[in-house]
């Protein structure tokens, strides 16, 4: 097809695309012809980016601590991009499922590699100063990643383990979330009083997690894989992919943050309150939680350990280093 057809041939799919908007494809044409070039900045809306970063004091590792967040919520908008299109997909087609998770651990082994810009970027005084202008505000609060949790697996498997015997799916969604694992690291176990982080959370965010869980109460991510055919249940790369996921995020990922939090906060004496009141000693350790979003693609002895082995592969507390 010569230059001149090939643009004849265009301006034919145009006018087609554009027939049923009520203007003519030359109204259209005129728009692309005023319209300014695009840019790279203008694209990734890089001005209003660089402007997001406003610390409360004039430590400047403030700055450092607000970007890792936002980058961190980013990561977790990505997790999310590809747990929706499972949900969603009705094909059951396996290299699908399994090209999604492996984009989700991609995701997942970045924040996690990341960490060290937490646990070794920051001057341990200027953040114990600087922390102090931020209560209560707390990472407890990221709704995103209580949203990746809920699109991930039912939501029987987030109760608190301490309660989770007595629960199942047929639980009310409503009746399930009020027993959720992170609710407990955010309440006084003296009193049962939550703390005003948890309080704040719940208004701000209880309705749209609510409203999540009751869209995906069939059809989580692990809900996909029970569902599929036995032929791609028992497909190795599938099933190699959810695990590493599960691990991604129920141990690794919060491994990384008992480091930062022994870093920052753990002192012989007395151990200083993470800036919501949560009790990040009893919270953090995944061994402690047992979150399993997968939890029969696990063998006995994976379960039983849950946890427990990966600490010194992944940070050692008390030397304050990575091991591989």
């Amino acid at each position: 097809m010569d230059k001149d057809a090939k643009i004849a041939s265009q301006i034919n799919k145009l006018e087609e695309k554009f027939k049923n908007s009520g203007q003519d494809l030359s109204s259209y044409l005129d728009g692309l012809l005023y319209e300014r070039y695009l840019t790279y900045w203008d694209y990734i809306r890089l001005d209003t980016l660089l402007s997001l970063q406003v610390p409360r004091t004039h430590f400047p590792d403030e700055e450092i601590f607000i970007m890792y967040h936002q980058i961190t919520e980013l990561y977790f908008k990505l997790i999310l991009h590809e747990q929706k299109q499972i949900v969603e997909d009705k094909s059951q087609d396996v290299a699908f499922f399994i090209e999604k998770v492996r984009r989700i651990n991609s995701y997942f082994k970045a924040l996690i590699s990341s960490f060290s810009i937490m646990i070794k970027g920051m001057e341990r005084e200027q953040f114990l100063r600087y922390r102090m202008a931020l209560l209560p505000a707390s990472g407890f609060q990221s709704a995103q990643y209580r949203m990746i949790e809920f699109y991930a697996t039912p939501l029987e498997n987030m109760v608190h383990p301490s309660e989770r015997g007595l629960f199942s799916s047929e639980n009310s969604i409503e009746e399930l979330f009020e027993h959720v694992y992170w609710k407990k690291g955010a309440t006084d176990l003296a009193t049962g009083e939550k703390t005003l982080t948890l309080k704040q959370f719940e208004v701000r965010y209880t309705p749209r997690l609510l409203r999540i869980a009751n869209q995906v109460k069939n059809s989580t991510i692990y809900h996909k894989y029970l569902q599929l055919p036995d032929a791609s249940k028992n497909n190795e790369e599938l099933i190699s992919a959810l695990k590493t996921m599960d691990l991604n995020a129920n141990v690794n990922w919060p491994l990384m943050h008992m480091g930062s939090a022994h870093r920052y906060l753990a002192r012989e004496g007395q151990d200083v309150e993470a800036t919501g009141g949560t009790n990040w000693k009893d919270y953090l350790p995944p061994s402690f939680q047992k979150i399993i979003f997968f939890p029969t693609l696990h063998t006995k002895e994976e379960l039983d350990t849950w946890g427990k082995q990966w600490v010194d592969h992944v940070f050692n507390p008390e030397k304050e280093e990575y091991k591989e």
